[in-house]
């Protein structure tokens, strides 16, 4: 059983309705049965009754709510003795999705430990660990309005351009977007970030949109889309670890679509620890230009928390603003 999945549960049994729990969490309804349907293949017992008139607890529902609260309640409890217990010389917890800034020990300097997380998680989830307080840091992909709901810092710490993996060989001619293919995946549970990020830049560009569900989109189940497609398929920020093939190139696509890597901390963490590594990564993304955005023109989603930034340093499409 997973913290998260107890919170779930506890909204569902309060409200006795998916819908509004899902609201009440702010997440969606599928996603949230999904979270509630392994929370029970987890335990090995039905712990809610669904049917036409509404949802009810089981017996073993009635019996884990009780001991829901009181494990959220304790965990609460801890993530705040933890927090008052930490001082400028503890070790920071920092997690990532798939890109981190080299040697981020050697950046922060001697004056505070940091640690990579090894559990390399999607983009919400690591959001959601640095809310709860199991992490104190992270790099991942956000929306401002998640930002604002978990309490979250969000620091521009890279603007990723996006590039098209394409049948033939690489060249600097742009993929016209709209020309364009991107994959979501069915599973949500993994890829939701990048779902949301696919289907808006579609919206917005007129790019296409194709469904996979085996896993296509990093490694060589990408590559195979591509060939099978014979089609210009932007690439996901997820790093591949399968090497391209001779066959397929790299072009880049107009407008370029930016992901941005946000700095994660919470919003009333004043730690001095916290603060110092955040400035020294942030002044390291400075010096290495990595939040100047390209000089042709750019997207990002409507509701990225660095638009305001980047546009700033350079203009968006302007048919796309």
């Amino acid at each position: 059983m997973e913290l998260r999945q107890l919170r779930y549960f506890v909204a569902v049994a309060e409200e006795l309705h998916f819908g509004r729990a899902a609201e009440r969490l702010h997440m969606s309804g599928p996603g949230l049965s999904q979270q509630i349907i392994a929370l029970e293949r987890d335990v090995g017992v039905e712990l809610l009754i669904r049917d036409r008139r509404g949802v009810a607890l089981t017996a073993a529902g009635r019996s884990l709510l009780d001991d829901a609260r009181q494990i959220l309640g304790l965990a609460e409890t801890a993530r705040d003795r933890i927090r008052e217990a930490a001082t400028l010389g503890s070790p920071l917890r920092l997690g990532y999705v798939s890109w981190l800034p080299d040697d981020v020990a050697g950046v922060v300097g001697r004056s505070v430990a940091v640690r990579v997380d090894e559990w390399v998680l999607p983009s919400h989830t690591q959001a959601d660990r640095v809310a709860e307080g199991t992490l104190d840091l992270a790099v991942a992909w956000i929306r401002a309005a998640d930002a604002s709901r978990l309490d979250l810092r969000a620091e521009l710490l890279y603007a990723e351009p996006l590039q098209a993996t394409v049948p033939g060989s690489s060249s600097e001619e742009p993929v016209a977007a709209s020309r364009a293919v991107v994959l979501v995946d069915d599973d949500e549970s993994a890829w939701s970030s990048w779902n949301r990020y696919a289907r808006e830049f579609a919206a917005d560009t007129g790019a296409r949109v194709v469904t996979t569900d085996d896993g296509g989109i990093t490694g060589a189940a990408f590559h195979g889309h591509v060939r099978r497609l014979r089609a210009a398929l932007l690439a996901s920020p997820k790093r591949h670890t399968a090497t391209t093939p001779p066959t397929l190139g790299v072009r880049p696509v107009d407008p370029t679509p930016l992901w941005t890597w946000s700095l994660l901390s919470r919003a009333a963490d004043d730690r001095p620890a916290v603060r110092h590594a955040a400035d020294a990564l942030l002044r390291h993304a400075g010096s290495s230009r990595w939040t100047v955005p390209p000089e042709r023109p750019w997207w990002l989603p409507s509701d990225d928390p660095h638009r305001s930034i980047l546009d700033r340093s350079g203009p968006s499409a302007p048919e796309l603003r």
